[in-house]
């Protein structure tokens, strides 16, 4: 008996939207990239791209936990000499909170062409508004996550 694999045609994708207000980045981003990857689906294969794609509103109501808004820093070089840039946190979620749950979610992807098609399966916007409603997305909660009271 061969496995299964499903061809092109076969998968179908749906589209999901999830409320971002009040979520944690960092379990946000986890569980929207395991739907980007296909994870919650039953045809999920490793080398495929079987995911659905994502519509995160409401990206500016985000919360983190601890001290990160204070301590994270991100870093990229721009390829010329003494080009590494370097914005704190609160400057970029102020500037465009967007970047901060994409990018979240990007680092989570795998950092192949598979990862980048993933990828351009997510949509986040900083209020309510999209321009997908003829996609008809199903609105999605997120699983909640226990935590430890001490």
């Amino acid at each position: 008996m061969s496995t299964y694999f499903p061809k092109a045609g076969e998968i179908v994708r749906k589209w999901y939207l999830i409320d971002a207000s009040g979520q944690t980045l960092g379990r946000l981003a986890s569980q929207v990239a395991r739907i980007l990857m296909g994870k919650e689906n039953p045809r999920y294969t490793t080398f495929l791209d079987t995911g659905d794609h994502v519509i995160v509103g409401n990206a500016e109501k985000i919360k983190t936990t601890g001290m990160k808004a204070e301590q994270k820093k991100y870093q990229h070089y721009t390829g010329y000499p003494g080009g590494l840039r370097t914005e704190d946190f609160r400057e970029r979620f102020a500037r465009k909170p967007e970047l901060v749950v994409e990018q979240a979610v990007q680092r989570m992807l795998p950092k192949s062409k598979l990862g980048k098609q993933m990828i351009s399966k997510l949509n986040v916007y900083r209020g309510e508004n999209h321009p997908h409603q003829a996609q008809k997305p199903e609105a999605r909660e997120l699983l909640a996550v226990k935590t430890q009271e001490q």
